[in-house]
């Protein structure tokens, strides 16, 4: 009896040990909360006062302006200024082309006599020097308006660079004058090859009609309605020559509006598997090695609206990833009609089924496993969700922590609370907390079968502390995270792992938002700003970005460390993150591009998201310290990597480095 009552008042003990333990957490959790409030609170009434300030003093200024002798002088002036804008300002159906566009046309993407004298002595070297590409440009045609193909024929015959030949196919357009302009073409150009289909099969069938009259080395596909600029097969030819082992091709592109205009251009990553994957980026102008689309067997019936996007998808399946070139200049207008998809992609919702549809038969082919969707419907964007394994691999989270206790706290509840994915382990890297509040829950925390604790108190570097932690981790995936992270979806190490796992994959990082919810990380661009920057940063959610791109699976150069998953034997293989020359600051974007260099392609997910509570716990670069260190950091990253950080493949000469990101580059930098 008494063995039974002691046993008894043991497990009571043992319960109410445990009921005690949890009531401290809860008193840490709650005693962190408390502070971030209080935080908060005088900040917003710091700002608030700040704010009530410069508003007494704007307001006083405006009004004593308004109330000048100047101001009163200059109302007729005003008057006449703002009728003059409004008259002068155009109208436009449709999207308009923006003036700075016109603006940027005018200087860098006009043809005059003498870019044409040039080109035409290019053209002669190119003749006497080899043999010039023969470019077979095919053209599928059903019931287009007359002077539209008249317009999209003539941008062929007037080409610069003479070797080429124009494959049209009539699908039975029911019009008869497009079948006579047809002939009366084909009569006075003998470059001008038609077909005149007997039944209509839409236009895969035409395509190929009139792919089989085609002789070229290569093949550029044109829209019965669309236009190539006068310079476009020039162009085409020119990186043919340069590129010998190349079988597929694109470039850049704009609109033409309801009048004409061109807008809305399009200047594109160079080859970007992953964004592929997600929309069509090689579309216009695209061009085929003609042997190869004879080698896969021209269009497939079935896919049309998606057409070119199946066939680009088997070419690869024989030709690889390698054989693509991009050509970053606007070779193509795409013009935009009330049915074209170039107005909007809901014009043809065939189309995206169609393109999830190649897709998914080309990750078949491939043998992985992955589910194809569209997502937002009627933006024509696709997801790709690539499934984990049966058995997944352990992922060691590594967090380094200097108190704040309430963003670690924040962040690893978030981790626990939310994360669907279970095989993980949270390694906490203390360097160099001083308040007992941060050592009584790295205390509790430590008892959680899957967190272990690392004191570090050597001075700070993030490159060396995170080194250390990833020795002695037990995952096969790493994910460095700051602790001022906060969990937002709950598969984001989910889709994350799935990336990191993928052959060829290296580093993966996250979409990241600020509390109010605008994006603080949609991957990275280097050069922008002297090294690197944050691409779109502090857009909304409902903002797309750059052609989709803030919504879009990518492969980029680098990712935030603030959020970066990568396999362990890769972050070893590519000798982890620079503890000598980086401690601090670049550690991460030089780790990526080592990442990449090594033949890695790193890669940001849009579809793990997470906040960012930025720089909360070191700060940010504000002694004379921290900047002197941070300029000799600068400094090192420029001088090991230099220009390249100029040409970042993921994106475009003819986009900014010195402004906003996608912005137009005044002037462009050169392609090669």
């Amino acid at each position: 009896m008494r063995v039974k009552l002691l046993n008894i008042s043991r497990d009571s003990c043992a319960s109410l040990q445990n009921e005690l333990n949890v009531s401290r957490d809860s008193c840490v959790v709650l005693q962190c909360d408390l502070n971030t409030k209080q935080e908060e609170l005088t900040n917003t009434l710091e700002e608030l006062a700040s704010c009530r300030f410069a508003l007494s003093s704007a307001e006083g200024a405006i009004n004593a302006f308004t109330h000048s002798t100047f101001w009163r002088m200059t109302k007729p002036l005003r008057a006449v200024c703002d009728f003059v804008k409004s008259f002068l300002s155009p109208k436009t159906s449709g999207a308009p082309t923006t003036s700075k566009y016109a603006e940027w046309i005018a200087l860098y993407d006009t043809i005059d006599d003498e870019k044409r004298r040039a080109i035409g002595e290019a053209i002669k070297k190119m003749e006497v020097n080899s043999q010039p590409p023969l470019i077979s440009v095919v053209m599928p045609v059903y019931n287009p308006p007359v002077h539209i193909l008249r317009e999209a024929i003539d941008s062929v015959i007037k080409q610069l660079y003479p070797h080429w030949e124009l494959c049209v196919a009539d699908d039975v357009s029911p019009n008869p004058e497009i079948r006579d302009m047809l002939s009366r073409y084909a009569a006075k150009d003998k470059r001008i090859k038609i077909c005149l289909r007997n039944e209509n099969g839409h236009i895969s069938e035409a395509s190929n009609s009139a792919l089989g009259l085609a002789t070229g080395d290569f093949v550029a596909l044109l829209d019965h309605d669309d236009v190539l600029p006068e310079n476009a097969l020039y162009e085409v030819a020119r990186a043919i020559m340069e590129n010998p082992n190349a079988s597929l091709f694109y470039s850049d592109e704009d609109k033409l509006d309801f009048d004409g205009r061109r807008c809305e251009p399009y200047f594109k990553s160079d080859w970007n598997p992953d964004l592929f994957l997600s929309h069509n980026l090689f579309t216009h102008l695209g061009v085929y090695k003609r042997e190869l689309l004879a080698q896969i067997g021209g269009f497939r019936t079935g896919f049309e609206g998606a057409q070119d996007y199946d066939l680009v998808l088997r070419c690869l399946d024989v030709a690889g990833d390698d054989a693509v070139r991009h050509i970053p200049k606007i070779l193509y207008h795409w013009r935009k009609t009330q049915e074209s998809t170039a107005t909007g992609p809901d014009k043809k919702p065939y189309a995206i089924r169609a393109a999830v549809q190649a897709i998914s038969e080309f990750l078949e082919r491939r043998k992985i496993n992955a589910t194809v969707t569209e997502f937002m419907p009627g933006r024509g964007l696709i997801r790709v969700q690539y499934a984990l394994p049966d058995v997944c691999p352990k992922v060691s989270i590594i967090i380094l922590t200097k108190d704040k206790v309430e963003l670690l706290v924040k962040c690893v509840a978030s981790i626990q609370d939310r994360t669907t994915y279970s095989n993980y382990e949270i390694i906490i890297v203390d360097n160099g907390s001083v308040e007992e509040v941060t050592f009584e829950y790295l205390r509790t925390i430590s008892k959680k079968p899957n967190v272990k604790i690392l004191r570090d108190d050597r001075p700070f570097n993030y490159s060396m502390l995170n080194n250390t932690a990833v020795e002695v981790c037990g995952g096969e995936i790493v994910c460095l995270l700051n602790n001022d992270i906060e969990v937002i979806t709950p598969d984001w190490l989910s889709e994350m792992v799935s990336h990191a796992i993928r052959p060829g994959i290296g580093a993966v990082g996250a979409r990241l938002w600020y509390p109010n919810n605008t994006l603080q990380h949609g991957g990275v661009i280097l050069g922008i700003g002297g090294i690197a920057i944050h691409v779109h940063h502090a857009i909304i959610r409902d903002n797309p970005g750059y052609f989709g791109r803030a919504w879009l699976i990518q492969n980029l150069s680098a990712v935030t460390g603030a959020c970066l998953m990568i396999k362990k034997s890769i972050y070893q293989e590519a000798g982890g993150l620079d503890e000598k020359n980086l401690p601090v600051a670049y550690n991460d974007i030089d780790f990526c591009i080592r990442v990449r260099d090594a033949g890695y392609r790193n890669l940001w997910t849009p579809f793990a998201e997470l906040y960012h509570y930025e720089s909360a716990t070191r700060g940010y670069e504000t002694t004379p310290e921290k900047q002197e260190r941070f300029r000799k950091e600068t400094e090192y990253v420029k001088k090991i990597y230099g220009d390249t950080l100029t040409r970042d493949p993921a994106y475009n000469p003819n986009l900014s480095l010195s402004s906003d990101p996608f912005t137009l580059a005044f002037p462009p930098r050169p392609c090669n």
